[in-house]
C-alpha cells in the first residue's frame, strides 16, 4: 500500500495546468486559468484550474477534482495507475509492493512495454526507410493515408527475415525475455534460438487508453495463403478481452458526444477519425467482450454498432447488443449499403455524407433487429416471429435497469402485436435462466481459480531476474549495520541522483539535508562518504563506488540497477534516445521531501517516548520539541515543493534539468 505521504508527495510534485493543458487549451484569468470543458459540449469556457488549491471546476456541468481525479478522468484509470502515471511524469519515486513477486512482475512489466516501444519504432522505420515496404505503402497510399496519419498512428512494416527484429533488438541491448514476454519472437521449432512473431506485415500498435503501445497486429499483403491478420498473444500488459483498438485516441471525443461509434477493423478507425469522425473504436481483432464493453462506459453512454451484413457480422452484432445492454448503455445499430464498410464509404462519400446517414438510418436494437427480420422473412411466419420475439426479450432481459426493460417491452407490445402480459411472462422466464446460467458460470469461474492457485503453489517458477540483484552479506563487516527490512526508495534516489549527476547535485541535495536525515545506516554512510569525497574534491561516481570495498558494490547495484539498461550503442544503431530522469532536480525534491516528513516523523516516536520518561520542567520542554517538530512536519507536507526546495540557480544545473525522455526518429530534426 502506498502510503499518505508519498500520495502527497506525488499531489505536491504534479503541476496540474500542465497536466490539464495535454487536454484542454487554457487562458490565464487572474489567479487561475480557464478553457473550454472537456467532460461536456460548450462553447463558452467554464472550465477554471486553480493552480493555487490544486484542483478544477467546471461551472456548466459541475465536474470537480484533482490532479488525481483529472488523470483518473480522462485516461480512464483508476487511482494507483492515475498515481504512477503522474509520479513518472514528474520524477516521484514511488515505493514499490513489499511482496517479491510483485518486484519481480513490476520488472518484467516495464521491460515489455520497452520492447514494444523499441519495436514500434523498428517497424516504423522498416516502413519509411526500406524497398522491401514498398507494398505497404502502397496500401496505405491508396487509402488516403499521408505521412502525417502514418506517423500519429505509429504504422510500420515487419521485415519477411527470419529473426531481423531479434538480432537488432539483442545487439541493442534488449533483454531477450522481454522480446519473447511481449510476443514480439517465438522459440525456433527447429532447435535453438527464437524468431520474429511477424514477419512481412502491415503493422498496427495496439494502445492502452493511456497511449502505451501493449501489442500489435499484422496484416498480411497481397492474397498470400494464410491469416488476414495475426495479434499478439496475451501477455502481462495485454489482456484483448479488455482492450479497444484506438480508444486512446477516442477517449476525450467519446465524452464529449456521450457516444462511441464501434466498428469492426483497423483501418475503419484510421479512416474515420482521418475524416472528423473521432468518437471510433474496433474492438481489436475479438467478439465484443464485457471489459471491452466496461471500458466503453466510462466515456460514453450510448454505443452505435457498426457490423458486416454477413452471417458472421450479424451474431457478433447480437453478442455484442446483450452485451452492451447488460452493462447498462443505450444501443443503436447502423448498417451501410451493401458492398460497403466504414473505411471505403467514408472516403468515397465523407463525413457528412456518413453522418447524415447515421442519423437517418441508425435505429434501436429493437428496431433493427424486427426490421431485420421482416428482411429476411421470418416476421410473417408465425413460428419464426415468435424465435424473433424471444430474442429481443432475451436482449431486454440483460437490461439492468427495471423501468428500461419495462419501456421496451411495451415497445415491443406496439410493433408485434403481443399482449403485455404474455411478454412480461415471457421476459420472467428469460430473467430466471439468465440467473441460473450467470451463478453455474461464476461456479465454473471460481473451480478455475482454485485449479490454477493448486498448480501455481505446486510449480512456482523462479523469479526471472533472480540473481540480478546480490543480497548484502550481514556476515561480512561494513560500516553500518545492515537492515533486513527494505530500504526507504526515498533515500536510495538521493543517493543514486548524486552518482549519475555530480558535483552540481551533490552541492543541491547536501544544502538540503544531512546525514542525520538518513534512517538506513549503510545509506547514511554513503552519503557521509559522497560529501566528503565532493568536500576533497575527489570522485563521485558510479564506477568509482562499483569498485569500492564492501558494500558501496551491493549498494550500488541496489541504487542504480533497478531497471533494465540498453547499451551504449543503442542510438547508434537504431536512432533511440533513452534518459531516465525527466527533470532530476524534481525528482530530487520530492524524495527530500519525503526524506524530511519521515525523519520528522520519526523524531516526534523519539520526543513521545522521552516524554513518557521524563518529569517536571524536562517533560514540558519535550512536550514543545514534540509541537515544533509536529509544525514542521505539516508545513512541509503542505508546502510545494518548488517552495521548499528552490531550482538552483546554475547553467549546469539547468542543463541537467533540461534532459527528457525522448525517442526521437532518425532524420527527424532537433
Amino acid at each position: 500500500m502506498i502510503p499518505d505521504e508519498k500520495k502527497e508527495e506525488v499531489r505536491g510534485a504534479s503541476d496540474i495546468v500542465e497536466v490539464v493543458e495535454d487536454y484542454v487549451k487554457l487562458k490565464r484569468s487572474g489567479r487561475s486559468w480557464k478553457g473550454l470543458c472537456p467532460f461536456h459540449d460548450e462553447r463558452t469556457p467554464s472550465f477554471h484550474v486553480t493552480p493555487d488549491l490544486g484542483i478544477y471546476k467546471c461551472f456548466g456541468c459541475g465536474a470537480s477534482g484533482d490532479v488525481f481525479n483529472f488523470v483518473m478522468e480522462m485516461e480512464g484509470v483508476g487511482f494507483v495507475e492515475a498515481m504512477r502515471s503522474l509520479a513518472d511524469r514528474y520524477g516521484v519515486s514511488l515505493p514499490e509492493e513489499d511482496d517479491q513477486e510483485f518486484d519481480e512482475d513490476h520488472h518484467l512489466r516495464e521491460g515489455i512495454y520497452h520492447a514494444l516501444k523499441y519495436a514500434g519504432v523498428f517497424f516504423h522505420r522498416h516502413l519509411m526507410e526500406t524497398d522491401e515496404a514498398h507494398k505497404a505503402r502502397d496500401y496505405l497510399q491508396e487509402r488516403g493515408y499521408n505521412r502525417k496519419i502514418i506517423k500519429r498512428y505509429g504504422l510500420g512494416y515487419a521485415p519477411a527475415a527470419g529473426d531481423k527484429l531479434y538480432r537488432t533488438a539483442l545487439d541493442s541491448g534488449l533483454n531477450e525475455e522481454y522480446l519473447l514476454e511481449a510476443g514480439l519472437i517465438k522459440p525456433s521449432k527447429r532447435g535453438e534460438g527464437f524468431y520474429d512473431a511477424f514477419r512481412g506485415r502491415l503493422m498496427f500498435p495496439i494502445f492502452n487508453p493511456s497511449g502505451k503501445v501493449i501489442a500489435y497486429a499484422g496484416r498480411v499483403l497481397g492474397k498470400k495463403k494464410t491469416a488476414k491478420y495475426i495479434n499478439s498473444p496475451q501477455t502481462k500488459v495485454y489482456n484483448k478481452s479488455k482492450v479497444l483498438y484506438g480508444i486512446n485516441f477516442a477517449k476525450n471525443e467519446i465524452r464529449k458526444s456521450n457516444e462511441v461509434i464501434l466498428v469492426e477493423g483497423y483501418t475503419d478507425v484510421i479512416s474515420l477519425q482521418q475524416y472528423g469522425i473521432g468518437n471510433v473504436v474496433a474492438s481489436s481483432g475479438t467478439s465484443l467482450t464485457p471489459g471491452q464493453m466496461k471500458l466503453l462506459h466510462r466515456y460514453g453512454d450510448t454505443i452505435t454498432m457498426i457490423y458486416d451484413s454477413d452471417s458472421a457480422g450479424q451474431r457478433a452484432m447480437k453478442r455484442g447488443i446483450n452485451i452492451a445492454l447488460r452493462e447498462g448503455m443505450d444501443v443503436m445499430l447502423l448498417e451501410l449499403p451493401e458492398g460497403e464498410d466504414p473505411d471505403s464509404f467514408v472516403r468515397q462519400f465523407g463525413k457528412d455524407s456518413f453522418l447524415e446517414l447515421k442519423r437517418e438510418g441508425g435505429n434501436d436494437f429493437l428496431t433493427y433487429q424486427i426490421h431485420k427480420a421482416k428482411e429476411e422473412g421470418r416476421w410473417e411466419k408465425p413460428a419464426e416471429k415468435k424465435k424473433v420475439i424471444s430474442e429481443i426479450l432475451e436482449s431486454i432481459a440483460h437490461m439492468p435497469d427495471p423501468v428500461s426493460r419495462e419501456t421496451f417491452v411495451q415497445h415491443l407490445n406496439t410493433k408485434a402485436k403481443v399482449g403485455d402480459r404474455a411478454l412480461f411472462e415471457e421476459l420472467g422466464k428469460i430473467q430466471k435462466e439468465l440467473k441460473e446460467e450467470r451463478a453455474r458460470a461464476r461456479k465454473r469461474e471460481q473451480r478455475r481459480i482454485e485449479r490454477e492457485q493448486r498448480k501455481s503453489s505446486d510449480t512456482a517458477p523462479a523469479p526471472h531476474t533472480a540473481g540480478i540483484r546480490k543480497k548484502v552479506d550481514s556476515s561480512a563487516p561494513d560500516k553500518g549495520a545492515s537492515l533486513t527490512r527494505k530500504r526507504p526508495n526515498y533515500e536510495k534516489e538521493l543517493i543514486r541522483l548524486m552518482l549519475m549527476y555530480g558535483q552540481e547535485m551533490i552541492d543541491y541535495v547536501g544544502s538540503h539535508c544531512s546525514d542525520k536525515h538518513f534512517e538506513d545506516q549503510q545509506l547514511r554512510v554513503f552519503y557521509e562518504d559522497i560529501i566528503e569525497r565532493y568536500k576533497a574534491d575527489q570522485e563521485v561516481s558510479v564506477e568509482q563506488y562499483a569498485q569500492a570495498d564492501h558494500p558501496y558494490p551491493e549498494l550500488v547495484g541496489e541504487v542504480v540497477l533497478e531497471k533494465y539498461s540498453v547499451s551504449d550503442r543503442h542510438h547508434e544503431k537504431v536512432g533511440v534516445q533513452y534518459k531516465k530522469d525527466k527533470n532530476p532536480y524534481r525528482t530530487a525534491k520530492g524524495a527530500l521531501k519525503a526524506l524530511k516528513v519521515h525523519f520528522l516523523k520519526r523524531l516526534q516516536t523519539e520526543l513521545y517516548e522521552q516524554y513518557n520518561a521524563a518529569s517536571g520542567e524536562e517533560r514540558k520542554k519535550v512536550m514543545r520539541l514534540m509541537k515544533e517538530a509536529g509544525r514542521r512536519r505539516t508545513r512541509i507536507q503542505q508546502s510545494p515543493i518548488d517552495e521548499l526546495f528552490p531550482d538552483p540557480d546554475t547553467e549546469d544545473a539547468k542543463s541537467i534539468s533540461d534532459k527528457v525522455f525522448e525517442y526521437k526518429m532518425k532524420g527527424d530534426k532537433e
